[in-house]
């Protein structure tokens, strides 16, 4: 009895499981105390505080010159924070595994009550955890190339929702290709590697992507179709329902990988690295699977056979402004008349805008001098006119045209229309005198100062505690 009551006596006390936090939320915590208190995501943070300053101030100097649309300015930022939020938790996330196991670590780590997912899960929050506080650096920078426009509050909520989707994804593909490496350098190679690879067509000039080809490969890279998504959107002015296609490659592969990360890689990871077996032990290890896109040439209809002209509508526009000198970077508002002549209701209306540049040179893109290129009209009644109210961005200097155009609604697909012009607006844009980036230099130089406060306050923290530490010690 008195050998019972002694080793009863020599049981350490459980702690009560049901107040205990989960397993997955203590590895996620440690993981986020080496990571942020440790110093290593605020230097990487420090390095991309210094490249969007620099950015900032190049980006608001050549729009001052350039008249860059705001949102075409908000837009970079936004794809720059995106871009570099991505890949800051894509490289932990290849770090995640691999470099435990190289730096003899993953055994201890096993080795605990854990199970092999609930270690993956703590490790995936820790390395998506700088992808939040890249956007969050990344508001001020918008917010003061936005100057004041509605496209700001669009890019933080566009950009939260889509870098949040792909940050998991690329974060779950960094873990992925960590648990299967058997050595850190390769797995970080290979990671770097694929990033770069869909990092590239995003640079690609715009007429590279014509072509239902081109636009079907676009959309199957996610950072392409992100970056093409929110650039429709937020330059563009296109709505949600026209550029859903390029959602499915974003949404589609976070779902895979992390469905494959946590379904399936996760309970299997081994200790020595490589993939899973598939067909047990006699095996010949994991099939890989490669999809290979089918190119298919979409043939346009022949055309049909030439029409007589259909009497159409006595329609007639007319524009209140003829002429205007304006400086870079100035608006320009002016309004339109459709008037209906005709005996009888015309039929739905569309008045599409087009800009031409009157001198020998490059054409000019309509989308990026008009928030609103086209606008549509009801049927007009017999002697009714109606009126639209328009607004052109001088984004470049040079002499200009402006024109608008009446498209009648054809009857059918062998109808045609007759679409009918207005006069002319002769724009003389003068270039801007001034390429002062006054409001951005406040924020590019204080965020990335703020940062190294912070960042020194964190060592001289760390240094405080060990020397309590080493002092309780000795006492």
């Amino acid at each position: 009895m008195s050998l019972q009551k002694d080793a009863s006596a020599r049981q350490p006390v459980q702690p009560d499981p049901a107040s205990a936090p989960p397993l997955w939320w203590i590895i996620a915590k440690q993981e986020l105390i080496d990571l942020w208190i440790g110093g290593r995501v605020l230097i990487l943070l420090i390095l991309f505080s210094i490249l969007m300053s620099t950015a900032a101030v190049l980006q608001n100097t050549e729009s001052q010159i350039s008249a860059i649309p705001a949102a075409e300015m908000v837009y970079l930022t936004l794809l720059g924070s995106v871009s570099f939020g991505v890949l800051i938790s894509m490289i932990l996330g290849a770090d995640s595994i691999s470099g435990e196991r190289e730096r003899a670590t993953l055994e201890a780590l096993l080795l605990t009550p854990a199970s092999r997912s609930q270690i993956v899960l703590g490790k995936f929050l820790a390395a998506i955890s700088p992808w939040p506080a890249a956007l969050i650096l990344s508001i001020p920078y918008m917010a003061v190339v936005a100057r004041g426009d509605a496209v700001f509050g669009q890019a933080v909520v566009i950009g939260t929702l889509l870098g949040t989707v792909l940050a998991a994804a690329f974060t779950g593909f960094g873990m992925l290709v960590s648990i299967w490496s058997k050595s850190n350098k390769k797995s970080l190679l290979a990671c770097l590697l694929i990033y770069v690879i869909l990092l590239i067509p995003t640079q690609f000039p715009g007429g590279a992507h014509k072509g239902d080809l081109g636009y079907f490969i676009q959309q199957l890279n996610p950072l392409q179709a992100t970056s093409a998504f929110i650039e429709k959107l937020l330059v563009n002015n296109r709505t949600l329902a026209e550029q859903s296609g390029y959602l499915v490659a974003t949404l589609l592969s976070a779902a895979v990988i992390l469905v494959v990360l946590f379904g399936y890689a996760a309970p299997r990871m081994r200790l020595d690295g490589g993939a899973p077996r598939l067909f047990g032990k006699g095996g010949k290890g994991a099939a890989v699977a490669v999809l290979v896109a089918v190119a298919a040439s979409f043939l346009s209809p022949l055309p049909a056979p030439a029409q007589e002209w259909v009497p159409g509508q006595a329609l007639e526009i007319g524009i209140d402004l003829k002429y205007k000198t304006v400086n870079a970077g100035d608006e320009v508002e002016f309004t339109t008349t459709v008037v209906n002549n005709g005996p009888r209701p015309s039929v739905p209306l569309n008045v599409a805008m087009n800009i031409i540049k009157t001198q020998i040179g490059d054409p000019v893109d309509p989308e990026d001098w008009s928030p609103e290129r086209t606008q549509a009209l009801d049927p007009i009644a017999p002697g009714e006119s109606v009126e639209q109210s328009w607004v052109v961005d001088a984004i470049l200097e040079g002499d200009f045209l402006v024109y608008l155009t009446v498209v009648p609604t054809p009857d059918g697909p062998e109808a045609t229309s007759q679409p009918v012009s207005s006069p002319g607006l002769h724009l003389t844009v003068l270039p801007f005198e001034s390429s002062n980036p006054a409001g951005v230099l406040p924020v590019a130089i204080g965020v990335p100062v703020a940062l190294i406060l912070l960042s020194l306050l964190s060592r001289r923290s760390r240094r405080w505690r060990r020397g309590n530490d080493a002092a309780g010690a000795a006492r």
